[in-house]
C-alpha cells in the first residue's frame, strides 16, 4: 500500500505525530518496534503534562491506546517492525525497508529517539531504578533534601546538577577527564556552596542494599586512588546515542549522529523527511518538548502534502 506520510518510532513524539496525522486524515503508517521510547524505563514521571505522576509502562500504554482510538481507516499500526533503511525515489517519494516489509510514501517523519550510555560498572545495573537514574527531570525531586552524585562532565551533567542544587542537599560531580562543558557554565554550577567536583575520577563500583547507598571511586591524576562517598541517588550522564543509523548517508547529520533540522518547520536536509524528538540537534530533548515538535512536524507536513495534490 502507499502511504502519504510514514511516521517511524512509537515514543512521545511519534505518537503526537499518529494522533495528529489520524485527525488530520492523513494516509499514515507508523512503524514502531513498541511504543514508549526511553519512557518505559521509568517508574514514575511526573512531569508529563497533565499528569500528576503515571509509571512509564502505563504512559507507554497511554501512547499506544491514544493512537488507536483516533486511528480509524488513516493511520495504520505497524507494530513490532524496525526500519533497516530508507531509499529515495526521486518524484515517487520513498520506499522504506523493514525485516517484514517494503513500504512506499510520500513523506516521512523520523522520530526514533536514542538511548543513554549506561553506566558500566559493579552495582550499575543491580541499582539502577534504586538510586541509579538516567533522567534528572523525571526522578530529581524524588532525592530532595539528599546527597547526590552526577557522573559526567559536559554539557548535560553540569546541567543535571544545576537542577539538583535547587533540591538536593548536597551534590558531587565526578568526570573522567577535564571537564567539556560551557566555561561559563562550570563556573556558575561550581558557584554553588553546595556544589563539588572532580576532575580525572572514574566511578568504580555502586554498593548497597535494597537501594543504593555509597560510590567507590577512583581518581587517575595527579595520582592514583580510591575513595568511597555515602550517596543516596546517583545521576549518569555520560552521553547519548539516537537511533539514526537508518538514515547515515541520506540526510545531514551533526559529530553525534543526531539529525540536522530547521528548528521552525522540523524538516531535515532532504526534502520530504521531517524528524523530531530526541534524534534530532534540538537543544533540549524531554518527552513534552519531542510530543510538541512532533506536532510542528505534523503541522508542516500537512501543508506540503495540501501542495501535491
Amino acid at each position: 500500500m502507499d502511504y502519504d506520510l510514514i511516521i517511524i518510532g512509537g515514543g512521545p513524539a511519534g505518537a503526537a505525530a499518529g494522533v495528529y496525522a489520524a485527525r488530520k486524515q492523513i494516509k499514515t503508517a507508523l512503524i514502531a518496534e513498541s511504543f514508549g521510547g526511553q519512557s518505559i524505563e521509568s517508574n514514575e514521571i511526573q512531569n508529563w503534562i497533565g499528569t500528576k505522576a503515571i509509571s512509564g509502562i502505563d504512559l507507554a500504554k497511554n501512547f499506544k491506546e491514544h493512537v488507536e482510538f483516533y486511528a480509524d481507516s488513516f493511520v495504520d499500526i505497524k507494530e513490532g517492525e524496525r526500519v533497516s533503511k530508507i531509499t529515495h525515489t526521486s518524484k515517487d517519494g520513498f520506499l522504506v525497508t523493514t525485516g517484514k516489509n517494503i513500504y512506499k510514501t510520500k513523506t516521512i517523519l523520523v522520530t526514533t529517539g536514542g538511548f543513554r550510555k549506561k553506566l558500566e560498572i559493579p552495582g550499575a545495573r543491580e541499582f539502577e531504578g534504586k538510586g541509579i537514574t538516567y533522567c534528572a527531570s523525571c526522578d530529581g525531586p524524588f532525592f530532595a533534601d539528599k546527597d547526590v552524585v552526577v557522573i559526567g562532565g559536559g554539557n548535560a551533567a553540569f546541567e543535571t546538577a544545576a537542577e539538583l542544587l535547587t533540591y538536593c542537599k548536597s551534590v558531587t560531580l565526578i568526570s573522567r577527564g577535564e571537564f567539556r562543558a560551557d566555561p561559563v557554565t562550570v563556573e556558575r554550577v561550581l558557584a554553588n556552596s553546595k556544589m563539588k567536583a572532580l576532575t580525572n575520577t572514574l566511578p568504580f563500583e555502586i554498593k548497597g542494599d535494597k537501594f543504593a547507598k555509597s560510590l567507590v571511586y577512583q581518581r587517575t591524576a595527579p595520582f592514583v586512588e580510591k575513595a568511597e562517598i555515602a550517596v543516596e541517588g546517583i545521576f549518569v550522564e555520560i552521553g547519548h546515542i539516537p537511533s539514526t543509523s537508518f538514515v547515515e548517508g541520506l540526510i545531514e547529520m551533526n559529530e553525534y549522529k543526531n539529525i540536522k533540522i530547521d528548528h521552525k518547520t522540523q524538516r531535515t536536509s532532504l526534502a520530504g523527511i521531517w524528524a523530531a524528538g530526541d534524534c534530532t540537534d534540538a537543544l533540549y530533548h524531554q518527552n513534552n518538548i519531542a510530543a510538541g515538535d512532533a506536532v510542528r512536524a505534523l503541522e508542516d507536513i500537512y501543508i506540503e502534502l495540501q501542495k501535491m495534490k
